[in-house]
């Protein structure tokens, strides 16, 4: 299997987010990239840099508005005196019906669903990158590759059309699954990180050609609050097309392999041509956000499930955070997702 990463990805470097109203550093570090390459590498898999591929697969799930907000609102925001050395929200509309901002500091109110995703100079192009790996990675399993795998960093699944959030700018799932639309009649969307996959869920929520499917920390308590509920189930045309799997805190290997057995009976019935993996490894015991509690032999069981279904498939890296063993965790998930043939 082909990785694709690009050395662009590692700019960005976010320097901190509130959590409980308290400032704390940012766990979306540049590290990450290294941790995971050497767990890709560990699995046998090869890295190749991705194209740039333009604006076009980004824009096909984004809104133009956005897209411009996202190049320009840092140079914008340095000209704002006394103002933050990363771009974050202070305020935020309470509804999406008023009229859009012409200052720096609303629109990034507009844009940016929380403090956890700041913007600096280098984000954009670190973004942009990021989902060039997960168009590259598509378009390998649209040439025939039965899957691929994108190192995404940042991440993007709590992304939606037109906000940032939770880390994430671009929805490199979405990217993926769009991109993929252009051969597949219907693509079905896994995501098993720890948080819900809020975001993606909102860019396909009306859409019946794309399901998505969700395993998360119930999010009653927990990141990101307002999603990720089991009454989510689409609206209008897309009515049927989403399914949460909300588990509660603390759930280990054998929960959520009961939950994906679920997940599975709706993806098979979906019958979909081709598959994007969500993979956030942030569902580990270990991690920092400590939500559940799957084992390193857990995410190999959970890669070796995933592969049972035989479709051309797209894994796109979501969260897992730094600990001594997020590089050992993707490696078992691929090596489990390869079943010892060569995928």
């Amino acid at each position: 299997m082909k990785a694709f990463y690009a050395e662009e990805q590692k700019r960005h470097d976010p320097k901190a987010f509130l959590s409980s109203g308290a400032q704390q550093p940012n766990p979306e570090k540049p590290e990450r990239v290294e941790r995971l390459l050497a767990g890709a590498k560990a699995a046998g898999l090869t890295i190749e840099r991705p194209r740039n591929h333009g604006l076009g697969p980004i824009a096909a799930v984004h809104t133009p508005e956005y897209l411009d907000f996202l190049e320009h609102i840092f140079g914008r925001w340095q000209r704002i005196e006394g103002a933050s050395a990363e771009v974050i929200p202070n305020i935020h509309p309470i509804t999406r019906t008023g009229s859009y901002p012409a200052s720096a500091v609303g629109q990034a109110g507009y844009h940016m669903a929380d403090t956890a995703c700041p913007i600096s100079g280098e984000t954009w192009q670190s973004a942009l990158w990021s989902a060039w790996s997960a168009v590259e990675a598509a378009e390998a399993v649209m040439a025939g590759a039965p899957s691929a795998y994108a190192l995404c960093r940042p991440p993007g699944h709590h992304a939606f059309v037109d906000v940032a959030g939770g880390f994430c700018f671009i929805n490199n799932s979405a990217v993926a699954a769009q991109t993929l639309r252009k051969q597949a009649a219907r693509v079905a969307i896994l995501d098993v990180d720890l948080h819900h996959g809020n975001g993606t869920q909102g860019i396909f929520y009306e859409r019946p050609d794309v399901l998505t499917v969700s395993l998360h920390a119930d999010p009653v308590r927990f990141y990101p609050f307002f999603w990720g509920h089991a009454d989510e189930r689409g609206e209008g045309p897309g009515l049927g097309y989403n399914l949460n799997l909300p588990l509660p805190r603390k759930s280990g290997d054998s929960v959520f392999l009961e939950a994906l057995a679920t997940a599975f009976q709706r993806i098979r019935a979906f019958s979909p041509d081709a598959l994007v993996v969500a993979l956030g490894l942030d569902a580990f015991e270990g991690d920092p956000f400590g939500g559940l509690s799957v084992t390193t032999p857990g995410f190999s069981l959970i890669g070796e499930a995933i592969a049972g279904f035989g479709l051309p498939t797209v894994i796109v890296q979501e969260g897992g955070y730094l600990c001594e063993e997020l590089g050992d965790n993707l490696t078992a998930f691929l090596t489990g997702f390869g079943g010892g043939k060569k995928r």
